[in-house]
């Protein structure tokens, strides 16, 4: 009896309870990868992020006037605010060198402007152009190629903007034209 019991102790222990783990573990890590792809890329949308109320609540928000006290509808599709004014800038075109699959990028931007600090972002743009020129011609064509590369793009745009002319006077950088050829 000792015996019996010592030879199925020595037997090896069956591998379809660690098969089941590492297909689990397999699974969990994919499905994981996926939904950050999803929600990375903007196929899943998000509750949160953007800071945008939703259409429907944004329709029934109410502005009220200081001067008569009554209330006005928020503005639609985006209305900018009084004291705005944009400055446009003069299409670029960038040459992206000998590796890209698209020689050229060519770019056309506008800024969104506190309507004081107009007259010093229009004197300030050749420095401006000269910044954005500098910062494209570092990008890699790799990067430009990539669709979800825009948001970051445009953020570092509006930020090297803004480190010329004030963080106070540039509001927003909006691209009106985004093409590679």
């Amino acid at each position: 009896m000792a015996e019996k019991e010592k030879n199925e102790r020595e037997k090896p222990a069956k591998s379809g309870g660690k098969k089941g783990l590492i297909i689990g573990l397999v699974l969990a890590i994919l499905l994981g990868a996926g939904g950050f792809y999803g929600s990375y890329s903007g196929l899943v949308p998000l509750p949160f992020g953007a800071g945008q109320p939703p259409e429907k609540d944004r329709a029934q928000t109410a502005a009220r006037d200081p001067a008569s006290g009554k209330s006005t509808p928020a503005p639609e599709g985006g209305a900018t605010p009084e004291g705005t004014a944009f400055v446009d800038l003069k299409p670029m075109v960038i040459s992206l060198g000998e590796k890209a699959a698209n020689n050229y990028l060519r770019l056309h931007a506008t800024l969104e402007v506190a309507t004081a600090k107009k007259q010093l972002v229009t004197m300030l743009i050749p420095r401006v152009m000269d910044v954005l020129n500098e910062y494209l011609r570092a990008v890699t064509p790799a990067d430009i190629e990539n669709p979800a590369m825009m948001g970051r793009l445009r953020a570092q745009l509006l930020h090297r903007v803004q480190l010329v002319t004030g963080a106070d006077a540039v509001r927003d950088l909006l691209i009106v034209e985004f093409v590679l050829s």
